[in-house]
């Protein structure tokens, strides 16, 4: 890690454990896999203590269909919302289509969503269970893996925030971050003082100038940070605050709203409202990505995020209409059937 008075320097690995080129354990997986484990553990104390309507035995099968809704939710959000064009994309190697290549990165948390809440919708049907008890349970596990994946998205070095003003640029403050991966930008607007720095690597492989630089840096090169950093753009780290927005400050919220008994419905509102609102404030900190169809793609998660809060409103005004009995609560469990 690599930390200089002025900005953080990103220099961190995506592979947890890593066995060769490309292959190994990464922590955005781990990231997914943390979250279900998280998930399954609150869910099963939940329904071993009476806070839930699903037995301890269960669990392990509900979370498998969560792990579905998620997984293909998530991918077909991302296309559908940021990368509609992974469609019509297709290449001669595995997998062959862009809407699989999963593997390359693009998930969408609104998606996800919308995928965990068919899938919720479809095993309480299945299995007796009203579905609103079932969408409480897992909006409050939901920040849990949320907050662990923006994590992950900060240790890949992926969906940067926005640039500092100008004014801070010069003296940039200490929680602020730079991306050597930069360098690699055809646009980049320092490339003939930092093509100068070229020489303080070897580079056996007669790489491109810039690119021999940004490998150092992620090979443990200090020396090599702090003269290419007063080149490099410092950005918000954007990825931090959702940890905290997404993650820490919205399971607070639900564990407040759900720490006595709820009519099902109520807490998953709350997480719609909740998770609306933090994402409208986070976004102003993420980079305003190209521009498609006249469209900002800043757009989709503003607005996808707009449309959460009214359903999360209407959500508990109707749940409360029901007239259902409260179930779970923190404090003490009190659920009925």
């Amino acid at each position: 890690m690599t930390l200089l008075a002025e900005s953080y320097i990103h220099d961190l690995s995506p592979f947890a454990l890593r066995f060769g080129d490309g292959l190994g354990v990464r922590w955005y997986g781990l990231a997914y896999l943390s979250g279900f484990v998280a998930a399954w553990l609150i869910l099963k104390w939940m329904a071993r203590t009476g806070r839930g309507l699903m037995r301890p035995e269960q669990v392990g099968d509900f979370m498998t269909w969560m792990v579905v809704g998620v997984l293909v939710g998530g991918r077909l959000g991302y296309v559908l919302f940021y990368s509609i064009d992974l469609l019509w994309t297709f290449s001669s190697s595995v997998p062959f289509w862009g809407v699989l290549e999963i593997h390359k990165g693009g998930m969408a948390s609104h998606g996800g969503i919308l995928g965990v809440w068919i899938a919720c919708l479809l095993y309480g049907r299945s299995r007796g269970i009203t579905p609103w008890h079932l969408f409480d349970s897992v909006a409050f596990c939901a920040p849990i893996g949320l907050g662990l994946g923006r994590l992950a998205n900060f240790v890949n070095g992926e969906l940067w925030g926005r640039p500092l003003s100008a004014a801070m640029q010069g003296d940039p403050p200490w929680w602020s971050v730079k991306y050597p991966d930069e360098l690699l930008d055809p646009t980049f607007p320092n490339g003939g003082p930092v093509d100068g720095l070229a020489t303080m690597v070897s580079n056996p492989a007669n790489l491109a100038p810039r690119q021999a630089l940004r490998d150092a840096i992620y090979e443990g090169r200090s020396d090599v940070a702090e003269a290419v950093a007063p080149y490099l753009v410092a950005y918000y780290p954007s990825q931090l605050f959702q940890f905290l927005t997404d993650g820490v400050f919205l399971f607070t919220l639900l564990a407040i709203v759900w720490w006595r008994p709820r009519v099902p419905g109520v807490v998953c509102g709350w997480f719609l409202i909740g998770y609306g609102v933090m994402r409208i404030a986070s976004e102003q900190f993420r980079a305003q990505y190209e521009t498609r169809w006249g469209i900002s793609s800043i757009w989709p998660a503003a607005g996808l995020s707009a449309i959460m809060i009214a359903l999360g409103l209407g959500v508990i005004w109707w749940c409360r209409r029901r007239g259902d009995s409260p179930i779970g609560g923190l404090r003490a469990g009190t659920a009925t059937t």
